[in-house]
């Protein structure tokens, strides 16, 4: 089976009035259809500019290079109207903040309705029963009259739960979630992951989702990609990497997850903080904070991970 999504080298830089500023630096993976990839890292690692590019939303003055294929479309050379008629309808995004992302001037409803029609030749009436219909398989009660509900009148799980709707009710084949449980308390948090991985499964779509925590990761994803630096530090399936984490970044991330292994004693964590895209370390970027740092690795970058998966280390966890 061909893959959904064929990201090849992918780079991401801004524009800064000290030159551009290189956010993701030649990243690969694919998507088969109806899977799950869990993209993983600290803040700064490239995971949200990686989002932006995959749906068409990087800010003015932002610079795409490599490849990205939706179905065998590239993404990375299309035009603004290129994006509206694939945004929504193929790729659709859930972003951490929903607040943030809803109009607070327009009810829920009315931001329902709006998308239906947008996306799908339907009277006004008939949006308006789809619209009711979404904020049930969400998981919001009484949905008929949530939808005169504005923004501000719903708790931030519900504004979540109407987001999610949102997203998915053109029918999109990717759906990409950046951090959307971040700002949610635990027990509504994994409510969401609940109800995202049932609705994947019911609508048949692949996910991205991406998120600093590999606890959370580990209930929704079929395989797991680790950035740092704006590359990947590793890459395989979820099984593989949560039991055996081949690359010291992983390893470190893993054991910094509260009840993730047993352990006794203080928690760990990793030293030190995720470098500035301003200012990448020679060889391999994860080499200052790494303890089995030698001079190769100082030196020299590890290659990639394959398109089997795999560490870019040279030093991977439970090698001779």
């Amino acid at each position: 089976m061909s893959a959904l999504l064929t990201v090849d080298r992918l780079g991401v830089s801004f524009a800064t009035p000290d030159g551009p500023l290189h956010a993701v630096d030649g990243i690969s993976f694919s998507l088969e259809r109806g899977a799950v990839l869990g993209l993983v890292g600290e803040s700064g690692c490239g995971k949200s500019a990686t989002a932006s590019a995959l749906c068409g939303l990087l800010p003015p003055g932002a610079r795409t290079a490599g490849s990205a294929r939706l179905s065998g479309q590239e993404l990375t050379s299309l035009s603004e109207p290129g994006w509206r008629s694939i945004r929504g309808r193929r790729i659709s995004m859930v972003f951490q903040d929903p607040m943030s992302s809803l109009n607070p001037l327009l009810s829920v409803g009315e931001h329902l309705v709006e998308t239906l029609r947008t996306h799908q030749d339907l009277s006004r009436a008939a949006a308006r029963t789809a619209a009711v219909e979404w904020l049930r398989r969400v998981g919001i009660p009484d949905p008929e009259a949530r939808l005169a509900s504005c923004p501000h009148e719903l708790s931030g799980g519900m504004r979540q739960r109407v987001m999610i709707a949102l997203a998915l009710c053109p029918g999109p084949d990717l759906l990409v979630a950046d951090e959307p449980t971040t700002a949610l308390d635990v027990t509504i948090q994994a409510q969401i992951l609940d109800l995202l991985a049932s609705l994947r499964r019911e609508l048949g779509m692949a996910m991205i989702f991406i998120t600093h925590d590999l606890g959370v990761v580990e209930r929704v994803a079929d395989r797991i990609a680790v950035m740092y630096a704006g590359r990947i530090a590793e890459e395989g399936p979820a099984e593989m990497i949560l039991a055996a984490p081949r690359h010291p970044y992983t390893r470190g991330l893993l054991d910094s997850v509260p009840g993730f292994r047993p352990r006794t004693g203080r928690l760990p964590s990793i030293p030190g903080t995720v470098p500035s895209p301003r200012d990448w370390p020679s060889g391999c970027r994860f080499h200052p904070r790494c303890p089995d740092a030698d001079s190769t690795c100082r030196e020299s970058a590890p290659d990639a991970p394959g398109s089997d998966g795999g560490a870019a280390c040279f030093h991977p966890v439970g090698s001779p």
